[in-house]
């Protein structure tokens, strides 16, 4: 393959390491979080020292950047807006569900200081799935779980991110509809007010007033952007490793500047472009074996935090050691057992989305009196 080539030319199909580099980011995740697991919170994690940015952070700047990209193309390529819906809840819920459901009826019961009847008592205990599954307000902690850890109460530190996951969903179903993904004079019109929405956003004085979900979900829509953008002006974006260090290089060199945080997410995000598509060989055989990274990212701090409430105080390296394999395990099972099922049955769920759509209103199904014929759905 040559060493400089567009994205539309190589991202028709699924011939890509975008399994792989996920993978690497849900574990780079992990390593992130086993310095504040272990050590305590405020520990600095991994490259938080050179770049002002975790590890952790980096890997979820991965996650939204391919997301983007991807959850785009597949809008785009979607004849009806429910396959495509049914396919993102098929995606993200059925693993959150079983995780949270496992840790609130048995992972709960297990490492909680409370006798069990006591712990069955607890409004907190009932209220973690419901309040995790439909990420509206999420719950971190189980009545007492994991209160004196260096990291203590939360759980599942790791859902924080899935909301703003939704939420740039949500962006990219406004824009399919509006007809942005097709007219790229309106999409372009869209990108410059996000990019104006961005900027004030990140003004000291306006971001001291803000929400508290407004500032990360300004900084992970950002590589979620940059994957929309990608995909619409695929035939514009061209792949080359020179680019790539390029880009690095001047993110090091706006390092003490304000111009970093973009320079250096952008040059995130197309790295990960380029490693998903150039390198090709023995590495695209590792989509063979499944997609882990999603359980990895789900299960990887319960476990974590489960391995200081074992086997006492511990170093981040020993954290990772202990939970690395334990979390790829229930990783592969959440893939075979519970994802991998619940994507290979998303048809049906969009079959009954559109039978539900395609229901005339009440009135239809009545006889026609003497005024006008009754109306079609609004919907249809």
């Amino acid at each position: 393959m040559p060493q400089a080539v567009t994205l539309a030319e190589v991202a028709g199909g699924r011939d890509n390491n975008f399994n792989l580099i996920r993978m690497i980011a849900a574990s780079g995740v992990l390593v992130s979080h086993a310095f504040p697991i272990a050590l305590g919170i405020g520990t600095r994690q991994p490259f938080e020292a050179a770049t002002g940015y975790t590890l952790g952070w980096i890997g979820v700047a991965i996650f939204f950047a391919i997301s983007g990209f991807l959850i785009t193309r597949s809008f785009d390529r979607k004849s009806r807006i429910e396959s495509w819906f049914s396919a993102r809840v098929a995606r993200l819920f059925p693993g959150l569900i079983v995780v949270s459901i496992l840790i609130a009826l048995f992972y709960g019961p297990v490492f909680t200081t409370l006798p069990a009847a006591d712990y069955f008592t607890r409004v907190q205990t009932y209220t973690y799935v419901p309040r995790n599954v439909t990420l509206v307000s999420l719950q971190y902690g189980l009545p007492g779980v994991f209160t004196d850890h260096p990291y203590p109460v939360a759980i599942n530190g790791s859902l924080w991110t899935l909301v703003h996951e939704v939420a740039c969903y949500g962006g990219v179903f406004l824009a399919g509809i509006m007809g942005a993904l097709a007219s790229r004079r309106l999409f372009f019109m869209l990108c410059l007010l996000y990019a104006a929405a961005y900027v004030i956003t990140g003004l000291p004085l306006v971001a001291e007033v803000m929400p508290d979900k407004v500032a990360p979900l300004r900084l992970l829509s950002y590589p979620f952007v940059i994957g929309m953008v990608f995909y619409v002006w695929r035939e514009h974006v061209r792949l080359s490793w020179i680019v790539a260090a390029a880009l690095a290089l001047l993110a090091a060199a706006l390092r003490p500047t304000a111009l970093f945080e973009p320079v250096f997410v952008a040059a995130i995000a197309y790295a990960t472009f380029v490693v998903a598509y150039l390198p090709g060989g023995l590495l695209r055989h590792y989509n063979r074996i499944g997609d882990y990274s999603y359980g990895m990212y789900v299960y990887a701090f319960p476990v974590q935090q489960a391995a200081v409430a074992v086997a006492g105080p511990m170093s981040p390296s020993m954290n990772i050691a202990i939970a690395f394999p334990v979390t790829l395990l229930f990783a592969i099972a959440s893939w075979y057992a519970v994802e991998k099922p619940a994507l290979d049955r998303r048809h049906r769920l969009a079959g009954w989305l559109g039978a539900w759509r395609s229901q005339p209103p009440v009135e239809a199904a009545l006889p026609a009196g003497p005024g006008p014929a009754a109306r079609s759905s609004p919907l249809d």
